[in-house]
């Protein structure tokens, strides 16, 4: 997987939630709008301050994120 340097942790930002680049946009909020069927320049447009890379980078962790394998626990 490549690096992912746009995706901070913060809990001081939006409350520990991946975000770019510790602004107060979640990863999630991007995954919502690509979900909802923008695309990436109407995504752009609507937050000025992002970068194409930013919508990339949060499209490529929620995709691993997607793949990751929870083991239940069993309690003892």
């Amino acid at each position: 997987m490549r690096t992912l340097d746009r995706i901070t942790f913060n809990p001081g930002v939006m409350g520990g939630k991946p975000c770019i680049r510790e602004m107060r946009v979640t990863v999630g909020t991007i995954v919502g709008l690509v979900a909802a069927g923008h695309n990436k320049d109407q995504i752009l447009e609507m937050y000025p301050y992002l970068e194409a890379d930013d919508i990339d980078q949060a499209l490529s962790y929620a995709a691993w994120r997607a793949e990751e394998i929870e083991v239940p626990l069993v309690a003892k």
